[in-house]
Formats: structure tokens, C-alpha cells, sequence
């Protein structure tokens, strides 16, 4: 089976997230979608909101599942026998960031690092910039699947 792991805080998900996960349900059997706890970040969803909001994008869809963690991405992807974490790039900042990490994975693990472009309609999209629209009051309907909903 090829099992990928698509890590990160999705704090909220966004357009970019969902269009790389929909994508990577083609290249494997099975996507798990891993939200990384990290004690030192303040986030703006809770860790069940940011759950839901993934559940729920892809409610229908039984190749994607949403898991938390804490600790090194490789060391779940051992324990999941996942080989492949996969990863959107957005820009050439992101390429760089990117590929030290993949770089010292492959160094410490025999996983390999995927990495898919984002589509051109959604390269421009971050959850940074989706929580300042948020804390700003705009429409951030246009940046996040339906199923992000704030109440």
C-alpha cells in the first residue's frame, strides 16, 4: 500500500491544502492528513475545530484520514508505515524551506518527500493570511473549503 503523510497545522485549511490532498488521493491509496501539535505556537482554532474542518471537506472521501501528532514527522510516519510525506510547494521560498527538510528526512529515514506545485488559482493562498482576513472581518469564504465555518 502507499501511504502518504501530509503534515502541517492547518490552522485552517485552505484552498491550496485541499487541492493538494485531492490530488494526492491519485497517487496513493491512502492520504493521512496529520496536524502537528506544537506546544510553542498559539493557534486560532482548537486542535478538534482544525479535526472537523478537515473531516468534513473530505466527509465522503474514505482514502483521506485525519490524525494529530506530536514529535518528528518521520518518527509517525515509521509507526503509520507511511514511506511518503507529501507537500504542496507554492514559490521558491517555500521550495527552499522544503528541501532542507526533506533533505534531513531522507538523512534520519528512508522516506521519501513528495512535493506537488500548488494550482496557479491557489498559490497565492497561506493560513497566515487567511487568519488576518479572519481577525480583519473579511470574506474568507473565497480562501477555504466549505466546510470551514466561523462562527
Amino acid at each position: 500500500m502507499k501511504r502518504a503523510l501530509f503534515p502541517g497545522s492547518f490552522d485552517p485549511i485552505t484552498l491550496g491544502h485541499f487541492d493538494i490532498i485531492k490530488r494526492g488521493i491519485y497517487l496513493f491509496d491512502e492520504v493521512i492528513v496529520a496536524i502537528g501539535i506544537n506546544a510553542e505556537k498559539k493557534y486560532m482554532f482548537s486542535l478538534e475545530q482544525r479535526k472537523k474542518f478537515i473531516e468534513d471537506a473530505f466527509l465522503n472521501e474514505p482514502k483521506i484520514k485525519v490524525i494529530s501528532y506530536e514529535g518528528l514527522t518521520i518518527d509517525l510516519c515509521k509507526k503509520l508505515k507511511a514511506n511518503f510525506i507529501l507537500r504542496g510547494l507554492r514559490n521558491p521560498a517555500d521550495f527552499e524551506f522544503e528541501k532542507a527538510i526533506a533533505h534531513t528526512n531522507r538523512k534520519l529515514s528512508k522516506i521519501e518527500t513528495v512535493f506537488l506545485l500548488t494550482a496557479s488559482s491557489t498559490s497565492y493562498i497561506s493560513s497566515s493570511i487567511v487568519r488576518d482576513v479572519i481577525r480583519n472581518k473579511g470574506d474568507y469564504t473565497v480562501l477555504v473549503p466549505d466546510s470551514v465555518k466561523i462562527k
